[in-house]
């Protein structure tokens, strides 16, 4: 993947604009492309602050890459030999823009899919060549979290998954490959089951929210940057494991519909930051420092991971 020329990144929206800023930062001439003018300003908005958050970083810097932002489909796609699709989570809309896709670029471009759930295999089942198309699901902010998820689809082929790994190789990022699809893939299964128990226990009372994040941050989410699930299961020992999960799993959540604390709040229009306000209340002073602090606590952390990986 070493002689990637040109990318584009199709959908800009909350991901578009950190990916090309990382691929830019890798050498690559990315094209980032949305459908208005207004969309792409917020996305050079995205663009300049993910540049900054990398120059924090100190990641490496390559020359020769640049950004470009296009409204035009087809022109967002000339020279691009890897496409990195990022608009809203519906199939049919993925289908005709990879359909779309299809038509402007070179038989031997890959197509890849920053999805956060749907098969690899749907979004592909149309195209004159399956094979060259693959998931590659970034963690949000993604020019700060290091890890992409390979997703292969039932016909995806070894040199698409090679041209992924390259990539994923070359912006200094670690790629985590999926054997098989599930729902949600990995990432999203292990997020959501752990929120789906944390919002358990504020139903039911035991705990309330803020309470509920004080305990996972400092208790389990520190030591799981350092200590991973796997690892972590060596370290506590497997007996005492099996000895837990014995009477403690059959308690757990097995909730397959939403929190009654999340359904209250949406009917409330409380959706969270972006409506001002959902489990937790911000002021505007709030809102408007929280992505800088967040962000240099993040560059913090990994800077710290990086140096310290075992």
């Amino acid at each position: 993947m070493s002689e990637i020329g040109g990318a584009a990144v199709v959908g800009t929206g909350t991901m578009g604009p950190g990916m090309g800023a990382v691929l830019e930062r890798a050498g690559i001439r990315v094209a980032l492309y949305d459908v208005s003018d207004e969309a792409l300003e917020k996305a050079r908005a995205g663009v300049e602050l993910a540049r900054g958050v990398l120059e924090r970083l100190g990641t490496e810097q390559n020359g020769g890459g640049d950004i470009r932002f296009e409204t035009d489909l087809a022109a967002s796609l000339e020279g691009a030999d890897f496409v990195l699709e990022a608009i809203p989570e519906k199939l049919e809309l993925k289908q005709d823009v990879f359909a779309d896709i299809e038509q402007h670029v070179a038989d031997d471009a890959v197509l890849s899919s920053n999805t956060s759930g749907i098969p690899i295999t749907k979004i592909a089942e149309k195209l004159e060549h399956p094979e060259r198309v693959i998931g590659m699901h970034w963690s949000n902010p993604p020019h700060l979290i290091p890890m992409i998820e390979v997703i292969p689809g039932e016909r995806t082929n070894e040199a698409t998954i090679a041209a992924a790994q390259g990539l994923i190789e070359r912006i200094g990022y670690r790629a985590s490959q999926l054997n098989k699809e599930v729902p949600g893939f990995v990432e999203n299964r292990v997020l959501y089951a752990i929120m789906r128990e944390c919002l358990a226990l504020v139903d039911e009372g035991v705990i309330d929210a803020e309470e509920l994040d004080l305990n996972v941050k400092w208790g389990i989410g520190y030591k799981l940057a350092v200590i991973p699930p796997m690892q972590l299961l060596d370290v506590a020992g497997l007996d005492i494991y099996e000895s837990v999960a014995n009477y403690l799993n059959s308690d757990l959540s097995t909730e397959s519909g939403v929190s009654e604390t999340i359904t209250k709040l949406t009917q409330q229009g409380k959706l969270g930051i972006k409506a001002g306000g959902g489990l937790f209340e911000y002021s505007q002073d709030e809102l408007a420092e929280l992505p800088a602090k967040r962000a240099a606590a993040l560059v913090a952390v990994r800077k710290t991971l990086d140096a310290q990986d075992v």
